[in-house]
């Protein structure tokens, strides 16, 4: 999520977001923080920028209270678009479930690596969690 691919991600973020609610530039900038738990704040020159180019396109408008709005054709965008920024995506198969929690494993593991105190006070749930999936496991080998 993190490093060059998170640029690359940034635009079906906004559409997914401007999907839910129309945003100014500064409204999307403290979402993306939010949501990626303050390990990234894209800078304005990234997301004005970006932000231009998707009016042009034709993907989002610009609303005289300055905020951005989705269009259809954003919308229609993001019917082919996949990914962790489709706030309706949901896994369907057991395969896909276990590749989502494995990505989720993987994104807990680089804070507890980076920024520890951020997941330390989570540690009863991540335990919670780990003897559920003890059970179940014991339970399939039973």
């Amino acid at each position: 999520m993190f490093g060059p691919r998170r640029r690359g991600w940034l635009r079906p973020w906004i559409l997914s977001m401007l999907e839910a609610t129309p945003k100014n530039g500064a409204e999307i900038i403290t979402e993306v923080e939010k949501a990626s738990m303050g390990w990234w704040r894209p800078s304005p020159g990234s997301v004005y920028p970006l932000l231009d180019g998707m009016v042009q396109d034709g993907l989002i408008t610009r609303r005289e209270d300055g905020k951005y709005e989705i269009t259809n054709k954003g919308k229609d965008e993001m019917d082919w678009t996949h990914g962790p920024w489709r706030h309706h995506h949901r896994p369907t198969t057991v395969d896909a479930m276990l590749n989502e929690i494995e990505s989720y494993l993987s994104y807990f593991e680089d804070i507890a690596r980076a920024d520890k105190p951020k997941i330390t006070q989570h540690t009863n749930q991540i335990k919670a969690i780990k003897e559920r999936f003890n059970s179940l496991t014991e339970t399939l080998s039973a």
